[in-house]
């Protein structure tokens, strides 16, 4: 998975002597904090009766109906191009979870293509569920690059001796469609962007036994997160989330911190 991740402050902003006095005392109380039911930040995603093409393109009316929200928190920003927008969508009906990321990237890069590899330290879109609305110590985890590799697992926190593990055996059906603007492994161009277009099965969700229903009303936790790779050479490589993470030091599997999606009609 992903290690040592750190906030940055985005460059060109002005921050209050205080504040970078005291940053390291704020930081290190939000990284005890933990979200309790009724505090996370709410995410809504609406249901379609409309039949979704899995093919990395927003055709259908649906996802113009849904809400949609960028990835506005960024760890590990080194250059200019590092804090690029991520446009964040999800749809579900009876049978599906659908995803989409909408991706700016001036430098399009991908260089796995073994299943439960590391996609991640690729362009790559992540998401993340509990599929209830506690803050629970454990999640289902979707990781896929560019070339459409996926690094699929069930993630325990604090499983065995404060030690985490990672369950690679869970290794699900699901559809995925990307589409991209510019040439990819190659820096000598300036590239536009890239898509990528997710339906999950909820069956896949049952693994570990009963799950909270998906129907309007109900809620799951999540975090919806996008890796951006900009160097062809190197793992060099931003993060950007749709909810805070405080436990930086740690990596992006901070379930405690994990926001609510709300399935809506």
């Amino acid at each position: 998975m992903h290690s040592n991740n750190r906030c940055c402050f985005r460059a060109g902003v002005k921050v209050p002597l205080i504040y970078m006095l005291f940053a390291p005392f704020v930081l290190l109380a939000q990284t005890s904090k933990k979200l309790y039911l009724g505090e996370q930040p709410i995410f809504k995603a609406s249901k379609t009766n409309e039949s979704i093409s899995v093919d990395g393109k927003m055709d259908e009316n649906a996802w113009k109906n849904t809400e949609a929200r960028t990835l506005d928190f960024f760890y590990r920003v080194e250059l200019s191009d590092d804090d690029q927008e991520t446009t964040f969508r999800m749809l579900w009906d009876e049978a599906n979870l659908y995803l989409f990321y909408e991706m700016k990237d001036k430098f399009l890069t991908a260089r796995e293509t073994r299943r439960d590899g590391e996609p991640y330290l690729d362009d790559c879109a992540e998401i993340f569920f509990i599929t209830a609305p506690d803050s629970l110590d454990t999640h289902f985890g979707y990781e896929l690059n560019l070339n459409k590799v996926s690094n699929d697992f069930i993630y325990f926190n604090g499983y065995y001796g404060d030690e985490d593990v990672v369950y690679k055996q869970f290794n699900p059906e699901f559809m995925v469609g990307v589409t991209y603007e510019g040439t990819i492994n190659d820096n000598s161009d300036i590239d536009t962007g890239w898509t990528m277009e997710l339906a999950i099965p909820i069956s896949n969700f049952g693994e570990l036994g009963e799950i909270v229903p998906v129907r309007a009303g109900n809620r799951w936790a999540f975090l919806a997160i996008r890796q951006d790779r900009n160097d062809a050479e190197g793992n060099r490589r931003s993060t950007s989330t749709i909810f805070p993470i405080y436990d930086i030091s740690k990596n992006v599997h901070q379930a405690n911190r994990f926001g609510l999606v709300l399935f809506t009609d």
